[in-house]
């Protein structure tokens, strides 16, 4: 491993705390700055030690932390190593970290003890990883140890790590993790993911992602196909004090758990994934409700959870919206509602949520079915289905009609519409709830005569940088959630999904995002990558106001976006204005874009309101004042 970690140029702005136009001007005006020792001509890697040199010499502050200094290192060898280095430092720390005693001794003493966290093979990967940590930078990962606890030293690295490979590790959302482990989780079970990446939905249960459980109150069992991921689940877990066992290896080919009951489960799967080994298990024993088509591998994944849950007990797997539908899994579907194993799917953004249920022997199924959208309000699930398990629900569809169609299961097909009456008074006042007011602009006689500057200088000076998703980057399949250009007219959340791939862009809160025919200020990434045909603008925040920007964009045309022949977007002009006077227009510029949603969300609402007036008119439902008649 390379000795000298590297950083590149935003890196060295945020350690002298400056913006990434000064460490430029530096690199432009001083020919004593350090040379590239790496990287591309637009994405060069400094030497940190010379850069701290030349801080040092010129007089310029600068601070690198610990846990800086540590990444840094870790990040000397490259990406292809990154994980590799990360796993093995969770298990020097997991191996030196003093862990509570009622949930096993240090690793490296209890490799054949139960529930000891083991990542792959027949020996003690804990400790043979973190023998492959050089020894400076072992002393420098304990040190942080010490500094900040193991465990928040861990998650510090994995956050980073994480960030450093969004766009090749597929990481379940949190709020959905949580969710589905509260949905199907009993008090101090034994729950599994055959699936478990780096550990999200094993550690979901703890909240506090820093503080350590309450030994024996679970049990996590975890399969995961990278030995990297693998062993830092392992050492995510262990350092909870948490009892556990992880696997490295493929669920299903080589199922480290064959025989193993959970109390409940939880899986997000790989999607789409055809190479699943259609033709090596055409005859296993899993395949309990019928073998899984060749382009249906959810549905192996289904049935192998089930596998893994004792009778009665839960499983939570999130699955592709068109598994609820399509015609080569049909057969499954249904012996699945037969057997009352499938209980419930769900409509969440990006996806849909199965929950399942083991039946027992001799257990009467259920008639009815739980199908709920909450794409748009993940907190209707957990009610939904408490009221579905007592017998409640009047969100359900009965079963004996699904199977008397095509067995779809799409939750927008099924959404159950109350009485009209209700319909009507709830669509009623919320047509009238919609309404905004335009702001209160003042009428000047003459226009205000202000220093000016273009895109294109803010760009050169770092106060904005703009991004593209892939040039051959389709959004119509895939794990990943996408934000498209409807979305960004429409305001509303990523509606696409594309597949992990080279170069996909992650938005964040405060970008800035433009299409041919709208711009938008984002509140929310959501965990969704940059849509094609989309381009972002990512401000300095410290100096310059994303509204403030969406409105000048917005008022050049509606056409911010390169691919235009018409219209050159860097040459659109703003007032040099500071930050609290950028505000001002802001505020102004972001009432305007809630005018404008709030317009068509009466539009579509007027809609529905007329339509509901007609049916409950038409059908008795609804009676028009009385004026001598009688209801």
């Amino acid at each position: 491993m390379s000795h000298d970690p590297t950083v590149n140029a935003g890196d060295i702005a945020r350690l002298a705390g400056v913006g990434r136009a000064a460490v430029s001007n530096w690199r432009r005006r001083h020919d004593d700055f350090p040379d590239p020792i790496g990287g591309t001509a637009n994405q060069p890697l400094f030497s940190l030690r010379q850069v701290e040199s030349w801080l040092r010499r010129y007089g310029k502050s600068y601070q690198v932390s610990l846990g800086d200094r540590v990444w840094q290192r870790l990040k000397a060898a490259g990406d292809l190593r990154l994980g590799e280095l990360v796993a093995q430092a969770g298990a020097l720390l997991t191996r030196d970290a003093s862990v509570p005693e009622a949930a096993a001794s240090r690793l490296a003493e209890a490799a054949d003890a139960p529930g000891v966290a083991r990542a792959g093979g027949d020996g003690d990967p804990v400790e043979d990883v973190a023998n492959g940590l050089e020894p400076e930078l072992a002393e420098l990962v304990l040190e942080l140890g010490e500094r900040l606890g193991a465990l928040a030293a861990y998650e510090f690295l994995c956050e980073r790590y994480l960030e450093a490979h969004s766009r090749q590790l597929s990481v379940t959302r949190e709020d959905v993790a949580g969710l589905m482990v509260r949905l199907v989780r009993p008090g101090g079970s034994t729950i599994l993911d055959p699936a478990c990446g780096v550990g999200t939905l094993l550690l979901a249960p703890g909240h506090d992602r820093h503080a350590q459980a309450e030994p024996g109150t679970a049990r996590m069992l975890g399969q995961e196909l990278s030995e990297t991921s693998a062993a830092i689940t392992a050492s995510r877990l262990r350092l909870r004090g948490i009892e556990a066992e992880v696997v490295a290896g493929d669920s299903m080919r080589d199922d480290g758990f064959a025989g193993e009951r959970a109390d409940a489960v939880v899986c997000d799967p790989p999607f789409n994934e055809r190479a699943w080994g259609y033709e090596e298990l055409t005859g296993d024993p899993r395949w309990e409700y019928g073998l899984p088509p060749r382009g249906e591998p959810e549905l192996a994944w289904v049935q192998h959870c089930l596998t893994h849950v004792r009778p009665r007990g839960l499983v939570a797997i999130l699955m592709p919206p068109a598994a609820a539908s399509r015609k080569a899994g049909r057969r499954i579907r249904a012996n699945l509602l037969r057997a009352g194993a499938l209980r419930a799917v769900v409509a969440l953004p990006g996806s849909d949520l199965w929950l399942l249920r083991r039946p027992a022997a001799g257990e009467r199924p259920p008639s009815e079915v739980l199908i709920l959208d909450a794409a748009a309000d993940l907190a209707s699930v957990e009610p939904a289905w408490e009221a579905y398990l007592e017998d409640r629900s009047d969100q359900t569809v009965r079963i004996i009609d699904l199977l008397a169609d095509e067995v779809d299961m799409t939750p927008a097909r099924h959404q159950r519409r109350d009485d009209v009456g209700k319909a009507y008074a709830e669509a009623r006042d919320r047509f009238m709830a919609a309404a905004s007011a335009p702001p209160d602009l003042k009428v000047l006689e003459q226009p205000l005569d202000q220093p000016a500057t273009t895109l294109g200088d803010l760009i050169k000076e770092g106060l904005v940088t703009t991004s593209q998703a892939p040039p051959k980057m389709a959004a119509d399949g895939g794990e990943v959630p996408v934000l498209t250009s409807d979305d960004v007219l429409n305001g509303t959340p990523p509606s696409g999904s594309t597949t992990v791939q080279q170069g996909l862009i992650a938005i964040r809160p405060g970008d800035v995002v433009a299409s041919y025919s709208s711009v938008r200020v984002l509140a929310d990434g959501g965990g969704a990558v940059l849509g094609p045909h989309l381009t972002l603008y990512r401000v300095d925040a410290r100096r310059l106001d994303p509204d403030f920007l969406a409105g000048f964009l917005r008022a050049a045309g509606g056409r911010a976006t390169t691919g235009s022949s018409r219209f050159d977007v860097r040459r659109t002009r703003l007032p040099r204005l500071s930050l609290k006077e950028q505000k001002a227009y802001g505020d102004a510029f972001r009432q305007l874009a809630v005018l404008e949603d709030a317009i068509r969300e009466t539009s579509t609402l007027g809609q529905a309101l007329i339509r509901l007036g007609l049916d409950g008119l038409a059908d008795g439902h609804l009676h028009p004042p009385a004026h001598g008649l009688t209801p």
